[in-house]
């Protein structure tokens, strides 16, 4: 299967998010703040990344457009899932070079198929 990064500041929702990751027998790494997981996933070439946007220091925006500027990332597909469900904010989202955006709360079944479609 898959190594998937998932950044997201709050512990619980990254447990939640890996723990439906790795029923589907995907390889989980996480990280708490956009720093970290840019690291991560210039050293780590995930998969895939599911990237939380509100974030401190450095929100989901700012990693995405970060991610997607680095050569050594800019091909690994972000999936956003965020509790931030405006329009705009999808929006914003995709201008930054997401794949996909999904809203909190989330089920396991759309985020295996929208990682499906990607891995």
């Amino acid at each position: 299967m898959a190594h998937i990064l998932v950044i997201d500041d709050s512990m619980v929702d990254r447990q939640i998010i890996a723990n439906a990751l790795i029923a589907a027998g995907h390889t989980v790494t996480e990280a708490a703040d956009g720093e970290d997981g840019e690291k991560k996933a210039v050293n780590l070439q995930p998969n895939l990344i599911v990237l939380d946007v509100i974030m401190p220091r450095k929100n989901g925006f700012e990693v995405c457009r970060t991610l997607k500027n680095t050569p050594e990332t800019a091909a690994i597909p972000v999936v956003m899932l965020t509790s931030k469900n405006q329009d705009s904010d999808k929006f914003w989202g995709m201008k930054q070079g997401a794949v996909e955006y999904i809203t909190k709360p989330f089920s396991d079944e759309a985020l295996q198929n929208v990682i499906k479609k990607y891995v």
